[in-house]
């Protein structure tokens, strides 16, 4: 068990530190997320849990859809974000709790809906599935939305952000130092895991795009909100850092100080409805 919550506790810690800046750029909750709830669930849900919540953009969505909104998020810097945007802007209906997935301290057969929007990863999923199943009401929805990075902007300004993480990927290969900071569940996996949890009648996976509008600003924001860059950038700046200025001075040559962009963020839907 300390070893379990040591894991969970450490993916959490990965994302202290930058949840402003987090919130700044990261896309919202696609509306056709809530189109495959209301279409899987014949209606729009009551109940809807938000697990691994973040700052809350993934959650507030939803608050136009459902009577209730919760969302679960073990960060608790991520979570004060949460309810501070929240607050801000006058929502009534959401409310955040400090939680891991698998421990949500939620009734029994309380949602009708239980969305990890690129959370699940960070997740252990057979215990976050068995919570899942608990928690959700008979036919309820289970869902795990993810992003394929980076966005569809450009291919010259796509190329460096690949070769950014190239660099990311090697460091965390090659550095004990870095790998040692978190445990990461394969994306690859979730239909699979979600499947083979026995606890779900029907599955399938969904493959979709949502336009937001952005600039070069937001697109070197969103690769500063990666969790595996904030990790080198906290303990090994001098492995990153020319390479990080690089990939700043190509994006911003390819797109422009502050002219507006279209951003096609690509994304991958796990769906199981349970029994």
């Amino acid at each position: 068990m300390a070893d379990h919550l040591h894991e969970l506790q450490k993916n959490a810690d990965r994302f202290s530190g930058f949840a402003a800046a987090y919130h700044e750029v990261r896309p919202k909750c696609p509306p056709y997320v809530r189109e495959l709830v209301r279409r899987y669930l014949g209606r729009s849900p009551q109940v809807v849990v938000d697990l691994g919540c973040g700052t809350g953009l993934s959650t507030f969505g939803w608050c136009g859809e459902a009577k209730q909104v919760i969302g679960v998020e073990p960060n608790p810097e991520m979570m004060l974000t949460a309810r501070q945007a929240a607050e801000k802007q006058g929502l009534q209906n959401v409310e955040f709790g400090q939680g891991f997935s698998d421990s949500t301290g939620l009734p029994d057969e309380c949602a009708d809906a239980a969305v990890c929007s690129q959370s699940f990863h960070w997740m252990e999923p057979a215990a976050t599935l068995r919570e899942v199943s608990r928690i959700l009401k008979p036919g309820g929805v289970f869902l795990t939305v993810d992003c394929d990075w980076p966005p569809v902007v450009g291919w010259q300004a796509e190329a460096a952000y690949q070769t950014l993480f190239e660099k990311v990927r090697a460091i965390e290969e090659g550095d004990p130092d870095i790998r040692k900071t978190f445990t990461r569940y394969p994306k690859e996996r979730h239909l699979h895991n979600i499947r083979e949890s026995g606890r779900f009648c029907y599955v399938r996976e969904i493959v979709f795009t949502s336009r937001e509008q952005g600039s070069a600003s937001r697109f070197i924001g969103l690769a500063l909100s990666q969790g595996s860059l904030q990790a080198i950038l906290k303990r090994k700046p001098e492995q990153i850092i020319p390479d990080l200025e690089a990939f700043e001075r190509a994006v911003r040559a390819v797109m422009g100080e502050n002219a507006p962009a279209d951003f096609d963020f690509c994304y991958r839907c796990r769906i199981g409805i349970k029994e």
